[in-house]
């Protein structure tokens, strides 16, 4: 097990006994939630407070379950061990059979957002992704489709392979940590969300000051939550209704501007359709 992992198991234990002691008191079950790291410097106490708000919201006892990567979150919805999850759109549109769109955050006023492709700052010649030929490059998790699946699809169009085209590749498991790992050259080019990178520029201007955006992706459907498919129908409307409800209230309202984002919304299956695509073209690729 991997420190990271380590302290989120610690985490969860820590949680695990008032949880525990919540559901006999109100004798409703706890709802489990997935996560992934998130960018946050104060992450622990950040989520411990959303945490305690959607539990009073929902009127029961929730845990948030933090795994180091999208695949771990996705076996534990597979085995019925999660409620619900906030992933990615690769591994939604991947295990589908199982997975329930909830939620999509709004971004900028949208339920969309970007992959950006960054090298470091004093890189000034790259101007594409085909100028990284030979080169390192950093990909945040192998079930994202902005730190690696969009990629992939770009190289693919052009007949290439990540592992001829790039002298070495390696994955961060966060976001920030492509951010982080393209600022201080340990790799000359990097796939990451264009949310996260964004939201650092604000919260971090002097990390991404070290690095440069050479190219956008076109927009994809925002990462959304997701429940397993047998979660009942009352808990999954509750669920979604106190998301979507959080930009109508004044505490909701401070957590998503601690997301920097502008809310949550049903959003649409369709929104995905360019991932799976993607996808499909890159699993057939010869």
């Amino acid at each position: 097990m991997s420190r990271r992992n380590f302290c989120a198991t610690l985490a969860l234990c820590a949680l695990a006994p008032r949880a525990i002691a919540a559901a006999m008191s109100t004798g409703r079950p706890v709802l489990r939630i997935g996560l992934t790291p998130v960018f946050l410097d104060d992450e622990a106490i950040f989520l411990e407070s959303w945490r305690a708000y959607l539990a009073k919201k929902l009127r029961r006892p929730v845990i948030f379950v933090q795994r180091g990567s999208y695949r771990e979150i996705v076996e534990l919805l597979g085995k019925n061990q999660l409620d619900a999850a906030w992933l990615c759109g690769f591994p939604f549109v991947r295990h589908e059979q199982y997975l329930r769109l909830l939620a999509v955050p709004l971004f900028q006023g949208k339920p969309l957002y970007r992959s950006y492709l960054i090298v470091p700052a004093d890189d000034t010649r790259t101007t594409s992704l085909l100028d990284l030929r030979g080169k390192s490059f950093a990909y945040s998790d192998p079930d994202s489709n902005s730190g690696f699946l969009y990629t992939q699809f770009s190289l693919a169009q052009i007949g290439e392979r990540s592992d001829a085209f790039f002298s070495r590749t390696f994955y961060t498991w966060a976001h920030r940590k492509v951010v982080d790992a393209v600022a201080v050259k340990m790799a000359q080019g990097g796939a990451v969300d264009g949310y996260v990178w964004e939201t650092l520029r604000h919260s971090h201007p002097e990390l991404t000051a070290r690095t440069r955006v050479v190219e956008r992706s076109p927009e994809f459907g925002f990462p959304p939550f997701v429940a397993r498919k047998s979660l009942p129908e009352t808990d999954f409307a509750a669920l979604r209704q106190v998301l979507i409800a959080m930009r109508d209230d004044a505490e909701g309202h401070e957590f998503l501007l601690q997301l920097n984002l502008d809310g949550f919304v049903p959003g649409d299956r369709k929104l995905f359709d360019g991932i799976a695509r993607m996808a499909e073209k890159v699993e057939n690729q010869p």
